[in-house]
Parts: structure tokens; sequence; C-alpha cells
């Protein structure tokens, strides 16, 4: 008998200490019961190095929402958009209980 995994889709919240739009992607998830990963830009240039890389950015915030090896990246913080990210790629598995 073999057992089928369903892939766990993660969001990733790319953020600064003191960034207003990265604190209200973050309540937003939060008020809504999503659990994300923060990684904290501030004072680490090789952070935005990678986002660089990535996207061709350096700034924040930045929503990645995904899993697998595989994300969807919001580069503003626009909540409509977010919600419809989060809508299409069926986050149900990583909401709080």
């Amino acid at each position: 008998m073999s057992t089928i995994t369903q892939p766990v889709t993660h969001i990733i919240v790319w953020s600064k200490t003191g960034c207003h739009f990265c604190q209200e992607i973050k309540t937003y998830l939060e008020i809504n019961g999503y659990t994300y990963t923060n990684l904290e830009v501030a004072g680490n240039d090789v952070l935005r190095d990678v986002l660089e890389a990535k996207y061709g950015i350096r700034h924040v915030p930045v929503v990645e929402v995904g899993g697998n090896g595989q994300y969807t990246a919001l580069l503003e913080p626009d909540l409509e958009k977010l919600q419809y990210l989060l809508n299409s790629t069926q986050v149900e598995e990583s909401r709080v209980q």
C-alpha cells in the first residue's frame, strides 16, 4: 500500500522592520488565519541580492506562495492581488486550524 501526500503550500513574506506596507501584508495574513515565514531583509544585503537575482528588484514587501520549489510572487503591496494569489494556489493546507 502506498501513501499519496499532497504538496503543502507555503507563504513567504520578504519584509523589513518599519515598512508599513510589509506590516499591512503580515497583518492581513494573520487576521485571515494564514501562517507564513517572514524573511527580514534589513541589515541583510544577501537577501536583497537574492530578490534581485530572482525578480530584478531589491524592495519589499514581496510575497511568495507555493511549494516544492515552485513559487508565485506578488511584487507589490496589493491586498486584492494577494487574496487572488492565495485563492488560486489553494493555500488552505497552510491555514491556521
